[in-house]
């Protein structure tokens, strides 16, 4: 440089966004060359913008709660940093995928969210989760994540116009404070965070961070940006027709020589000519004989017969607290007809009667035809 004028070599390091290590200053600090730039670290963050928005709806109606996930922040940070971003106890849940893409994706969240989460799926209203995060709970969120993140694989299918599985995550507690948990974080130095604001009605207002390597992360934005070319489907080539001798059209040929040269046609023959005969129907053909229809092969079918005292339907958290000597309440009254199915189809009302030592059912009524369709559908 001289003359305080850029040479040409300095202009083109400034557009591309890098320098020569001679003309970098003390202050500046060149990023690795495995870090993302600014395009790839755009095109990472609106992946992830398609794929959770269709993961909010379906949270969405797994909770019956409204929720809203904003536009994901992207960053490269390094792996020690993540012992300050995460001083409470969290849930790591991991997910790998199984098509489409080889790496794995590291979501973590509050496990005081998770437990509000887990909750909701357990039928109860968020207020007030278990302090204590059992397996049961754990389940619960496992779930949850497994159905956003199967929506989220199906948008990245279309995004990426090729199909995209994952397998079941898995879900552990991870207190970094305590030493707990480090293992299930990715193990090299350089981890790519994409972070979403998550709220769920008036119960959550947190945040929760996905986590992947540098790795998978570049191999993802690599095959948005620069998807491989589709293979040219083979078209059909029209055959040309072999050159022939150009032939005089009517036009150009004398009629006096068409009428030379073209040979006599021979004479179509007579047709035969026939009197059209229809079937006579005043007289009505006399049916056949009608074969009584023989029943006896359908007589040692075997056909189950149950009779159903009543139903009901309970959440999953009342199912779980049910034991020996719960009463369960059915949606019939005391003394009305039972149901009695043959094939689980409704077809006859009875009522329960003692034979000995051994339950009953007496036939009351037997349900018409009509009924008996109305129960089927």
């Amino acid at each position: 440089m001289s003359d305080n004028m850029l040479s040409q070599e300095e202009i083109d390091a400034l557009l591309n966004g890098t320098s020569d290590n001679s003309n970098s200053t003390d202050d500046e600090q060149l990023l690795p060359e495995e870090d993302l730039n600014s395009m790839e670290v755009d095109a990472l963050g609106e992946i992830g913008n398609i794929s959770f928005g269709s993961s909010a709806t379906t949270l969405s109606t797994l909770l019956n709660q409204k929720v809203d996930i904003t536009t994901p922040k992207t960053a490269v940070i390094n792996r020690s940093e993540l012992y300050d971003k995460f001083p409470q106890p969290n849930v790591a849940i991991e997910v790998s995928y199984t098509e489409g893409f080889a790496g794995a994706n590291l979501f973590v969240i509050k496990q005081s969210d998770a437990a509000i989460i887990a909750d909701l799926m357990l039928g109860g209203d968020g207020n007030t989760p278990a302090e204590e995060f059992n397996e049961i709970h754990q389940s619960a969120v496992q779930e949850a994540m497994n159905q956003m993140m199967g929506a989220a694989a199906t948008s990245m299918s279309t995004v990426f116009s090729k199909k995209i599985d994952i397998s079941p995550p898995s879900i552990a507690l991870m207190d970094l404070s305590a030493g707990t948990g480090a293992e299930k974080l990715p193990e090299d130095e350089q981890l790519v965070s994409v972070s979403f604001d998550l709220k769920i009605g008036n119960l959550i207002d947190s945040s929760i961070m996905q986590l992947l390597s540098t790795e998978f992360a570049k191999d993802m934005v690599n095959e948005l940006l620069h998807p491989a070319p589709e293979e040219p489907e083979a078209a059909a080539v029209p055959q040309q027709p072999a050159p022939s001798q150009p032939q005089p059209t009517i036009q150009e040929a004398p009629m006096q020589t068409m009428q030379q040269t073209a040979p006599p046609r021979p004479a179509p023959p007579a047709p035969n000519v026939q009197q059209a005969a229809f079937t006579s129907f005043d007289t009505p053909a006399t049916p056949p004989a009608e074969q009584p229809r023989n029943l006896d092969l359908l007589m040692d079918i075997p056909l189950k017969v149950s009779v159903e005292l009543g139903r009901t339907k309970r959440t999953i958290k009342e199912i779980l607290e049910l034991s020996v000597g719960s009463v369960v309440e059915l949606d019939k009254l005391a003394g009305e007809p039972v149901d009695i199915h043959v094939n689980d189809k409704l077809i006859a009302k009875g009522e329960v009667v003692v034979i000995e030592e051994n339950f009953g059912v007496r036939v009351t009524d037997i349900l018409s035809q009509t009924d008996r369709l109305k129960s089927i559908n």
